[in-house]
């Protein structure tokens, strides 16, 4: 944008009878719409590393599947199938996610459960000595 400063003739012009008889307009409302609908998110990257990881039933595969669906829907330029592909895509992956930290922590819990049961239990083998690795071997060595 430029700094130069404009000068308009007082004279008449065209559209009024002269310069003194316009009127100060009051506010002009422009209606814009809602503007450009935004596309939907694909979560591809997302999809494809719970695919990667676990993938408990299948779920991370769906959700690759419903995300790379999603991305051909938005570029032929149907916003709305890719929305609810794009919304199936999400829900896969949050299932499939909730999976895949749910079966590490409940694996890490029942280890816990199991060394501590093992080690409180009175007339039972040793299992932390070298005594109790080996009743444990002969008991599930046959």
């Amino acid at each position: 944008m430029d700094n130069a400063t404009y000068s308009y003739s007082s004279d008449c012009t065209p559209l009024t009878s002269c310069k003194s008889a316009r009127k100060p307009a009051g506010s002009t409302v422009v209606n814009m719409g809602h503007g450009p609908k935004r596309a939907p998110k694909d979560y591809l990257l997302w999809s494809l590393c719970n695919t990667l990881y676990v993938n408990f039933c299948c779920l991370g595969f769906m959700a690759l599947l419903y995300s790379i669906k999603a991305r051909d829907q938005k570029t032929l330029g149907d916003l709305r199938a890719a929305q609810e592909c794009s919304d199936k895509a999400k829900w896969y992956n949050i299932l499939a996610s909730g999976w895949n930290l749910l079966v590490p922590l409940l694996l890490l819990g029942l280890v816990v459960l199991l060394l501590v049961h093992l080690g409180t239990t009175e007339g039972s083998f040793d299992f932390f000595g070298e005594e109790g690795f080996q009743t444990f071997m002969n008991l599930f060595g046959r």
